[in-house]
């Protein structure tokens, strides 16, 4: 696979590809090796999920591979494995998400199985009620997850009475209250090409692509059914809550204002959030809170964009006796970051590691194939790749300093602490 320099550090060449009835894909020709990695994204994921049925997506994300056509999951599943083919589905807050890999020699195979699966899912009763039974083990065994608790709280807190506020995984409540007629119905009205971003890299040509992506998604609905998703900003800033967990060590996630990949100030905001948690060994968290202090073994921020909402989110986990005096050290480290900045060497060497770094984003065709449909699917343009190392090289103190002000403004924090944490 061909990978440019770090100043141009994307695949050597994208071309958009239409097909004969009007698909569009992203595409990266290379016959380095025979294969073929196709990744692509309906509009419209969790916050989709009917009232009362959260966790519906995720179950149909996981049921689209258990059988499909005249296939039922065991006979499905077992030409996947005879023909070494990699197909999965998963589900996000805004997005259907899907992936394929296939050696060029099995492509036939592949793309047929592919159709079957987003045309014509069977959902058929024993497949829904095995992997219903396993989402309801997985939901009953994170009730006591002190992790998924806080993450599911904090969410809660953050977004009230909005979709982005449910459970992307359900309850125990709704998932058990999904019937296959609520999964057939989303699937009508998410799966369709109107909205679909597709991404292929390999050994394919322009014209047997564009005839693969009308054979694999032709016919589905072109225009798909979408409820209305209000924009939404972090409620509860300021505010702490407790969920009781006899634990030794509480977990704590806190959040804060953010941008969204589309937001003019998302590249300073993302700096921003290198220097500030951002950095797996170099963020001033990390070196404040485990390296000086022993507070936490890990401690991290990172910035969160949704379609209609975005904020910077975080963790870390501390002995319940710390967890004031650790929530302290990070307030202190918003307020310094704000008033005083990054010096200048702090911030070079934050945009040479996010520069240097960005080619680790493309050393695989499925993870180019990934980057491909989430800077299409963020509307970003087909020359992002190309541009964003010069965005980051080309942010200034007076970028951070504005962002500053707007990301960690007064630095109040929404925090949610799962334990019996020791503070006032």
């Amino acid at each position: 696979m061909s990978v440019a320099t770090q100043s141009d550090a994307g695949p050597a060449e994208v071309v958009p590809v239409v097909s004969p009835g009007g698909i569009e894909a992203w595409q990266v020709r290379s016959g380095f090796v025979p294969l073929v990695a196709l990744a692509f994204a309906f509009e419209g994921g969790a916050a989709q999920d009917p009232p009362g049925r959260e966790g519906a997506m995720q179950l149909l994300a996981r049921l689209l591979d258990e059988g499909a056509g005249p296939y039922r999951s065991d006979a499905f599943q077992e030409r996947l494995a005879e023909h070494a083919i990699e197909l999965s589905f998963t589900s996000g807050p805004d997005a259907l998400g899907g992936s394929l890999k296939t050696l060029v020699a099995h492509a036939d195979e592949a793309f047929s199985l592919l159709r079957l699966a987003v045309t014509q899912p069977r959902f058929d009763e024993d497949a829904v009620e095995r992997v219903r039974a396993q989402t309801l083990a997985g939901l009953r065994y994170q009730a006591n997850d002190p992790s998924v608790v806080a993450s599911r709280r904090f969410v809660a807190e953050g977004f009230p009475g909005h979709p982005y506020g449910h459970p992307s995984s359900g309850t125990v409540e709704s998932v058990a209250a999904i019937t296959r007629e609520d999964l057939v119905a989303l699937h009508r009205r998410i799966v369709a090409t109107g909205k679909l971003k597709v991404a292929a890299v390999g050994d394919l040509g322009e014209s047997e692509l564009g005839a693969r992506l009308d054979a694999t998604f032709g016919d589905l609905p072109k225009t798909p059914q979408l409820s209305a998703i209000g924009p939404v900003s972090l409620a509860g800033r300021g505010t702490r809550h407790v969920v009781d967990l006899d634990v030794p060590q509480s977990v704590i996630r806190f959040g804060f204002e953010g941008a969204s990949w589309r937001d003019p100030d998302f590249i300073p905001a993302y700096v921003l959030n290198h220097i500030l948690g951002g950095g797996a060994f170099t963020s001033r968290l990390f070196q404040e809170v485990r390296e000086r202090r022993g507070l936490a073994y890990s401690v991290g921020t990172s910035l969160v964009s949704y379609r209609h909402a975005a904020m910077t989110w975080g963790y870390t986990a501390t002995k319940n006796e710390r967890v004031g005096e650790c929530l302290e050290v990070i307030a202190q480290e918003m307020r310094k970051l704000r008033e005083e900045g990054p010096d200048d060497d702090e911030l070079d060497k934050a945009k040479a590691y996010l520069t240097g770094s960005y080619a680790l984003s493309f050393d695989t065709s499925t993870k180019i194939a990934h980057q491909l449909v989430q800077i299409a699917f963020e509307d970003l343009g087909l020359d992002y790749i190309r541009r964003r190392n010069q965005l980051v090289a080309a942010v200034t103190q007076d970028d951070i300093r504005r962002v500053s002000e707007r990301i960690l403004g007064d630095g109040s924090m929404l925090v949610v602490i799962a334990g019996r944490p020791d503070i006032a």
